[in-house]
């Protein structure tokens, strides 16, 4: 064959192969529940299948032990099984049930590594006894030990059942095995005559050591809906998948893919994982559940009846929401928390998996991508251009055709012949870059870094131990064992400036098609059969290895910068822990207006779970979305967390001012909308970073009794004082809102006090999506703009109180140097305000934290009152002794007309200060 013939059929078959990324989604490519025998046989099974009961049970170096036996063999059981109950510091309960290592089975089941914190082990609560209890009509006793204030975990005996009650009574809050659904499936030896591959799609997978799948069901009580386990493109509250009067649905499943043009409202998984649910209530009480386990997992919402024909007596007449658990491998490793409010369950599930990293600055800006910006010269044309508009923003990203061939830490040299004097450039400004690098790496022997992971012999193997070769952008490739941390270590040394050549400081990571995404794989991605440090099969991990490669990033640019500077990596798979190392996006949505609405429910969902920095494509990363939909999704993406514009390199080119002058006016404006709020999510930020409380939180979350908010996923709360409600429909003249609580709420752009705990029905402008901030609160703001982020640190802030009925208010600003992890050594300036009594004070809320390393001299430049309704003589500020004018001014200082509100104008006094201001 000639060359020339040979190059032609490469091109056709690597586009072949290259395909499937960038065709709309395809139902078909992937596997559903009867597809997947864990999942079938798991669903055939009816309440009392389990015959488990607990024997043995006693207290062991601290925990509740015991071994479970079947009363009978039909359940598939063959070998006990050991359960161990952990205590732990404010009210977490800790289940594991594994395999007997004394009885020999054929392998060592995977538990999922570096995810728990190890400090969580030191909060351990070592049990000393434990009281045994009858329970009406059981054979046996049930056992009964602490776990927290007024709350009690029982071990029930026969049948085996696990739950989480209150003292005084049968009051349950969690419970597993209520039903009898609990199956285990134990390793074996084949047998020579046994098949155990499972086939799909022209694939087959070995299944060396048989089936070994999990499940459980597990009940929530007083509870009226559940949330979280992300990722779905559906609704907020979890919708029944099971059940009478339940349309036919698969469960939630949760395997990370490759995913592309997703639809919404739909159970199927997407590019992340975190098995973490929660429920919420009429009690306004909130508990959560979490599974450990990376295996691919499936989940039922069971509707109301699902179980009437069961013939199970249940013990409790509380309303439950019972949910069905599936994994295909793995072990039981579960956790019960008992909130039991909203926030303290979200911060019980961090204290387990780590807090929120805390961004740099920047991070919190404006992003603009595209897939691809073509060239240096293109990269400069649209830099300036913002400039031109008059148009702020803090980093611009380069995807896989920047580099040389899709070999990653490199660069096509004809493209970008002078990167680093590109990023400085940008740099100059304030600015910063972020180029992609994927785990794929191209197998190719003149590449430096195939070369030598192959050589160090750190590549995935496959079901025959040779290095796993598939097909990805580059072609042939292999995958990088993520798991090992000696491998993570390798990778981490890669980002030096001396490995990657042509990187700046200014430079940072996106890792994209981590899932991992193989396009000539079984659903896009890797086999099962697979094999990883320790012979660990994919199967047991596939859901981690992202989080293992976010991680490895993570470490890289910490490592870069010797310790000093926090890092920004981009991830698009993700796993419970995830939080720890970046931020995260929805993946490749489409641009159109469903897309847009199903946007919410998924960040709501990704921060309730940890999450919190998080977004969606601004704009849809598939598809040409109309002027008015682009300039709806801008004024809604200015308040996600993560707030980045992104499009396919097949769609039209759209940076802000291409759609003519009134829509780069109205793109502005929604992008200074986030600039001028910088402060407040900051501020949020560090909120996140130290509690696990989101930055962008259901309605519920700040009004967990009020019953109209625990459905509502189209409005959102950005802190506990703003309230946001999206337009999700073209050409929208009024848009419904619902204000909760009994305090009135102020319209963002008028000030004007609106009530509370009422739906209003309100007039809508193509210049804003409905805002307000909520009486009682007091949020921070910068009102000059400049070229980024970076440019404000200095400038001075304007303070809005909002008071409620009783002229109160209060609210904090975070202020540190923006880059560096000095903060975590007491460098930053942490203030709150409080209006009261006709004064504002500014207080320290951290005051045994000793002198700052950090110091500001920023000042407050405008005081901003709404729903004031003293008089208007001046004001008295303490301790300068000195006074000051009150006027009427405009409640914004750009972006056209607007209304003029009581205003103290250059008060003069320092952030870093404490100081009062008193009202004559």
């Amino acid at each position: 064959m000639s060359t020339l013939n040979f190059i032609s059929l490469f091109f056709i078959l690597f586009l072949t192969f290259q395909t499937p990324p960038v065709l709309s989604w395809k139902k078909d490519e992937f596997r559903n529940c009867n597809q997947t025998p864990f999942c079938k046989r798991a669903r055939s099974r009816q309440p009392a299948f389990s015959s488990l009961t607990a024997h043995q049970v006693t207290i062991s170096d601290g925990d509740l032990t015991a071994r479970l036996i079947p009363k009978n063999q039909t359940d598939g059981q063959i070998k006990p099984l050991i359960l161990s109950l952990s205590i732990y510091q404010d009210g977490i309960a800790r289940l594991k049930i594994d395999e007997d290592p004394t009885l020999n089975p054929p392998k060592k089941r995977f538990e999922v590594p570096d995810v728990v914190l190890p400090e969580f082990e030191s909060k351990k609560l070592y049990l000393q006894r434990l009281s045994k209890e009858s329970i009406d009509g059981d054979v046996g006793p049930s056992s009964v030990v602490y776990l927290f204030d007024s709350y009690e975990a029982v071990v029930r005996h026969d049948p085996f059942e696990v739950y989480v009650r209150r003292k005084g009574g049968n009051s349950r809050v969690l419970s597993l095995n209520s039903h009898g659904l609990f199956d285990f499936e134990q390793l074996r030896v084949k047998d020579e005559d046994e098949d155990w591959g499972e086939r799909f799609k022209g694939h087959t997978d070995t299944r060396p050591y048989g089936p070994q799948s999990i499940s459980f069901d597990v009940s929530f009580y007083d509870s009226d809906f559940v949330y979280g386990i992300p990722e779905h493109a559906t609704s907020f509250a979890l919708k029944p998948t099971r059940g009478p009067n339940v349309e036919e649905s698969e469960p939630y499943r949760l395997f990370n893919l490759d995913v592309f043009e997703y639809i919404h409202d739909s159970p199927f998984g997407l590019y992340g994982s975190i098995p973490f649910m929660l429920s919420h209530g009429k009690s306004g009480q909130t508990s959560g559940f979490f599974w450990l386990n990376a295996a691919e997992m499936q989940i039922d919402v069971l509707g109301e009846g699902w179980n009437a024909e069961s013939g199970i007596l249940l013990r409790s007449k509380q309303k439950t929401i019972d949910t069905f658990w599936m994994s295909e491998a793995g072990i039981v490793d579960t956790f019960f928390f008992v909130g039991p409010s909203p926030k303290d369950v979200v911060r019980q599930y961090i204290s387990v998996t780590g807090k929120p990293v805390m961004p740099q600055l920047f991070a919190t800006a404006y992003h603009q991508c595209r897939w691809n910006y073509r060239d240096e010269e293109d990269v400069e044309q649209v830099d300036s251009n913002f400039d031109e508009h008059d148009i702020p923003y803090d980093v611009l990203w380069l995807d896989i055709d920047h580099t040389d061939g899709k070999r990653y830490f490199t660069w096509d040299r004809v493209l970008f012949p002078n990167p680093e004097e590109m990023q400085r450039k940008l740099a100059a400004k304030g600015r910063h870059m972020v180029t992609i690098v994927d785990p794929h790496i191209k197998r190719d022997d003149s590449y430096w870094l195939h070369k030598e992971a192959t050589q160090k012999g750190y590549y995935v193997k496959d079901a025959t131990e040779k290095d796993y070769d598939g097909w990805c952008w580059p072609g042939s490739s292999s995958y990088l064992d993520m798991v090992n941390p000696e491998i993570r270590s390798w990778w981490g040394d890669k980002f030096s400036y001396e490995n990657y050549a042509g990187s700046t400081p200014s430079l940072y990571i996106w890792n994209d098609m981590n899932e991992p995404s193989v396009f000539n794989g079984p659903e896009v991605t890797m086999p099962r059969d697979a094999l990883h440090l320790g012979s660990v099969e994919h199967r047991e991990l596939h859901n981690a290895y992202g989080y293992y490669f976010h991680m490895a990033t993570s470490d890289g640019l910490v490592k870069r910068e010797h310790g000093k500077d926090r890092p920004f990596v981009l991830s698009r798979a993700f796993f419970a822990g995830s939080q720890r190392y970046g931020a995260v996006w929805t993946g490749d949505n489409t641009a159109d207006w469903d897309q847009l609405r199903v946007s919410v429910p998924m960040i709501l969902t990704l921060g309730l779970t940890g999450m919190t920095f998080s977004g969606a494509d601004v704009g849809g990363f598939f598809g040409n979305p109309d002027t008015e939909l682009l300039v709806r999704w801008y004024q809604l993406g200015a308040y996600y967390p993560f707030f980045r514009a992104h499009a396919h390199h097949d769609t039209k080119r759209r940076e802000p001012w291409l759609f003519g002058e009134r829509n780069t006016e109205l793109i502005r404006a929604a992008i200074h909308v986030r600039y001028t709020l910088l402060p407040y999510f900051y501020t949020l930020f560090r909120e996140a970073n130290s509690t696990g409380i989101p930055v962008v939180r259901p309605l519920w979350m700040e009004f967990p009794s009020d019953e109209t908010t625990f459905k509502n996923d189209e409005a959102f709360m950005v802190g506990n004082a703003l309230l946001v409600q999206g337009i999700y429909t073209e050409r929208a003249k009024h848009a419904s809102v619902y204000l909760p609580g009994k305090e009135s709420w102020y319209d963002m752009r008028t000030g004007t006090a609106v009530k509370g705990g009422v739906t209003h029905k309100l007039e809508v402008s193509e210049e804003y999506i409905p805002a307000f901030q909520r009486a009682g609160t007091i949020i921070p703001r910068r009102d000059r703009f400049r070229r980024s982020s970076t440019q404000m640190v200095n400038d001075p802030f304007t303070l809005v109180v909002a008071l409620n009925s009783s002229q109160a208010a209060e609210g904090e600003l975070y202020v540190d140097d923006g880059k560096s992890f000095e903060f975590l050594n007491g460098a930053f300036i942490h203030r709150r305000f409080s209006f009261s009594n006709g004064q504002l004070t500014s207080v320290n809320v951290v005051p045994t934290a000793g002198k700052s390393q950090f110091s500001s001299d920023c000042i407050i430049e405008r005081i901003i009152l709404l729903g004031y309704s003293g008089g208007l003589k001046g004001a008295m500020i303490q301790p300068a002794n000195q006074k000051t004018e009150i006027e009427r001014a405009p409640l914004r200082l750009q972006g056209g007309h607007s209304p003029a509100v009581v205003t103290i104008r250059k008060p003069g006094v320092r952030i870093a200060d404490d100081w009062t201001i008193k009202f004559l």
